[in-house]
């Protein structure tokens, strides 16, 4: 049975949580698996796609910090952020950008329905809308998780180099009843069944947390990315 790697992580500053998952990127073949990477915020904060417009009515009530993916912008206030990093030998990493969003949501479906919750794989592309303003968890795109009437579970953001694939996902906590915990432990599950493998614990380098924490300061905390649209 193939083997992924799992790494619970703690709680960060939102500048952290987004420089770590670029040093995940850029060390991909290094860890030579798929990555699991699940962890917290250390406040409210709103991350930006990599080409948002810096929504500056939001700044008095959260942190914003802008992703090294693209797609919308999340508010990681009720919700439970992940990561997945796959090197770019993975079979996953040959699927285009709509069939790897496609089945990372479709592993959670059965999650959601043990959990009570009636929701679906979103079938149609995103209407035009301004995507440089637009809210991402009010604009369900295609494959994204969404209810009945709409409204959305779960979506997620990629960034693809020759090195492999950074799939940023954020699921509504409201899925397991506000319960973080019961959430991220039926996460991993639900992927374990969907994908086939078994989770060992990742180990992440002290080097890794180190150069993390610099890019964190250097870069994430910067207005110089924050306030400029870049994918870079």
């Amino acid at each position: 049975m193939e083997q992924w790697l799992l790494w619970r992580d703690g709680t960060h500053d939102p500048f952290f949580n987004m420089s770590m998952d670029e040093i995940l990127l850029d060390e991909a073949q290094n860890i030579d698996k798929v990555l699991i990477r699940i962890y917290k915020w250390d406040r409210p904060a709103l991350s930006i796609g990599c080409t948002q417009k810096f929504p500056k009515q939001e700044e008095s009530r959260y942190c914003i910090v802008r992703r090294p993916t693209g797609g919308g912008n999340v508010f990681h206030d009720t919700d439970l952020t992940y990561t997945a990093v796959i090197p770019a030998g993975h079979a996953l990493a040959q699927l285009n950008r709509m069939e790897s969003y496609r089945v990372f949501h479709a592993a959670m479906l059965p999650m959601l329905t043990r959990f009570g919750v009636s929701a679906e794989l979103n079938p149609l592309e995103t209407p035009q809308v301004d995507r440089s303003t637009m809210k991402c968890f009010a604009s369900p795109s295609r494959f994204d998780i969404i209810t009945e009437l709409g409204g959305k579970y779960a979506g997620a953001a990629q960034r693809r180099t020759r090195k492999g694939i950074l799939h940023q996902g954020s699921i509504q906590l409201t899925a397991a009843g506000g319960d973080w915990n019961k959430l991220a432990l039926a996460l991993t599950d639900a992927f374990a069944a969907f994908f086939q493998i078994e989770f060992k614990n990742g180990q992440i380098p002290s080097l890794w947390l180190d150069k993390a924490e610099t890019l964190a300061r250097d870069k994430y905390e910067k207005d110089l990315w924050n306030h400029e649209a870049r994918c870079q």
